[in-house]
């Protein structure tokens, strides 16, 4: 599928997606493009099944922690709250934490941690700071080395295991995410399975329901997996480099996109795309997500143009 980014009436940029929707059974509903087996990574869309494992390994996660846990956050003061608890709980603080020093994604939050006194960047500041706090709670239960970013740590062979079950696919090849954690390969349809796992299995159904039910604190409350499950019963999680995954509850689909370009708005719009041809999106409802979404091209501070899928 083509996402047309247009200007003023002019095209300014074409972004080619892939996309895939699967049923329970991993039975393909509908598909957006060609590649559909081209591999990348899943990057922070994983974040759901990485803190499932944490969990089951001993993180005792409420359903704001697993949000929290499961989402690339904001470094809203709730977010950051939640993260210290979840540390000192185990009598850690975030010194031991394995992400590297960051300042928050929004600019509001930097602005308040600024005035606060905080001008540095910080671990806890990270937008994955609430994954590695539930690894690290995962570490101490089971008396594991807090070393736990390292690809032969039992947690991370434990995470790209079960990741590995839920996509139908190998492990073998495995690179380093921006926070330091391994990331899994991945393409378009195995992530679509994943994701309709999410939607369908007991076992998940923690971790789906605390991304849907607390989508503001997976996110800084704006970010599109936030606004999407404002209008579905869906829990939605994107990553690094353009693409995202979602569960839908009610009919137990999972959905993936990626945009061949790394930018993060054209898999939005691929994902809605799949949305609405399987059918759970009428046209209304429809624009109105589109229009929350914000996925305006601005000039000059002011919308010109819109991101649209064309093809």
């Amino acid at each position: 599928m083509i996402v047309t980014s247009t200007r003023s009436g002019l095209v300014e940029a074409e972004h080619t997606v892939t996309g895939v929707a699967v049923d329970g059974g991993g039975r393909v509903l509908a598909t957006l493009g060609g590649d559909l087996e081209r591999d990348f990574f899943m990057r922070s869309a994983a974040k759901p099944f990485q803190a499932t494992v944490s969990h089951w390994h001993g993180a005792r996660l409420g359903p704001e922690s697993l949000a929290v846990a499961s989402g690339s956050h904001g470094a809203e003061p709730i977010h950051i709250a939640l993260v210290r608890t979840l540390l000192a709980e185990v009598g850690l603080d975030e010194h031991h934490l394995g992400c590297p020093p960051a300042r928050p994604t929004g600019g509001g939050a930097d602005r308040l941690w600024a005035a606060r006194g905080h001008r540095g960047p910080q671990r806890v500041l990270h937008n994955c700071s609430g994954k590695h706090a539930a690894m690290l709670r995962a570490c101490v239960a089971e008396d594991w080395s807090l070393e736990y970013t390292a690809f032969d740590h039992p947690l991370q062979r434990a995470i790209a295991t079960y990741v590995s079950e839920l996509t139908s696919r190998s492990i073998d090849e495995r690179g380093v995410d921006g926070c330091g954690i391994p990331t899994l390969r991945t393409d378009v349809t195995a992530m679509a399975r994943a994701f309709a796992r999410l939607a369908t299995d007991s076992d998940l159904r923690p971790a789906a329901d605390a991304v849907a039910r607390f989508a503001p604190l997976t996110s800084d409350g704006d970010e599109p997996g936030a606004v999407i499950a404002r209008w579905l019963p869906a829990a939605v999680k994107g990553g690094a480099q353009g693409c995202i995954g979602a569960a839908w509850m009610e009919g137990g689909v999972g959905f993936a996109a990626k945009c061949w370009t790394g930018e993060q708005d054209p898999a939005v719009v691929g994902i809605v795309e799949l949305m609405d041809r399987v059918g759970i999106l009428p046209s209304y409802p429809r624009e109105m997500l589109l229009g929350e979404l914000e996925l305006d091209v601005l000039g000059g501070g002011r919308p010109v143009g819109r991101l649209e899928a064309t093809a």
